[in-house]
């Protein structure tokens, strides 16, 4: 067993629990938009048994966190990490294994040492920072539109999304809302490239209102479109 894999095997630690990979420095500069490498290593840690590759995405992922930035780029540190966040624990069980076997994600960077950890306990109503930027896509007059943070349907169509993801997963969906911090002093937005593609992406905390476990779930899965590919992670 790899020394950073503590307990790997044992069943009590999953019960939809969150894993946060601690990452050694890199050796090579990571270009700004690195999360289609990102998204790649993560498919190569799930297998070649991969269900979940082009459907509706019930797990998040954060961008890499505690990094030093140029005009070049990013450089991860010692302090660095990121996490992986799954509705399925079977799922995080198949990434822990994969990282198992290849720890290494690219650039000079592995994964150096693995952390379990449980959900807080919810109320009714949380407010979450997002460790990644949220997407809003609908599809209006044949052309895809990316809706900002203060559309007049933003809410409605966040709380859209997870209700979908609720439904697929089997769960209820009444009762919900998810909506961008209106008091947040300073959101913004910024164009994302995945893939050469631009994607204009909301900087802001959200409130998502719901029962305990309708709010656990978000925080699993995250919240807008494309979770599966780094977007709408939440803290």
């Amino acid at each position: 067993m790899s020394p950073y894999l503590v307990n790997f095997d044992s069943n009590k630690y999953f019960t939809t629990m969150r894993l946060h990979l601690q990452i050694t420095r890199s050796t090579e500069t990571v270009p700004f938009n690195y999360q289609h490498y990102l998204t790649g290593v993560l498919h190569k840690w799930i297998g070649p048994e991969n269900e979940v590759h082009d459907k509706t995405s019930l797990y998040s992922f954060s961008w890499f966190q505690q990094v030093n930035t140029s005009s070049h780029g990013i450089r991860t540190t010692d302090r660095s990490s990121f996490f992986i966040s799954a509705y399925d624990d079977k799922l995080l069980k198949r990434i822990l294994y994969g990282i198992r076997l290849d720890p290494v994600i690219g650039f000079g960077i592995k994964v150096s040492g693995v952390q379990i950890t449980a959900p807080p306990v919810f109320s009714n109503k949380e407010v979450f920072r997002t460790a990644s930027p949220i997407l809003i896509k609908r599809r209006q007059d044949n052309n895809e539109k990316h809706i900002e943070h203060n559309d007049p349907n933003a809410s409605q169509y966040l709380t859209e999304a997870l209700q979908k993801k609720l439904a697929i997963a089997g769960l209820p969906g009444e009762g919900l809302r998810v909506a961008f911090d209106a008091a947040y002093p300073s959101p913004r937005t910024k164009i994302i490239k995945y893939k050469e593609i631009g994607n204009r992406v909301n900087i802001c905390p959200v409130i998502i209102e719901g029962t305990p476990e309708q709010i656990e779930f978000a925080w699993h899965v995250g919240v807008g479109n494309s979770t599966g590919i780094g977007f709408g992670a939440l803290k």
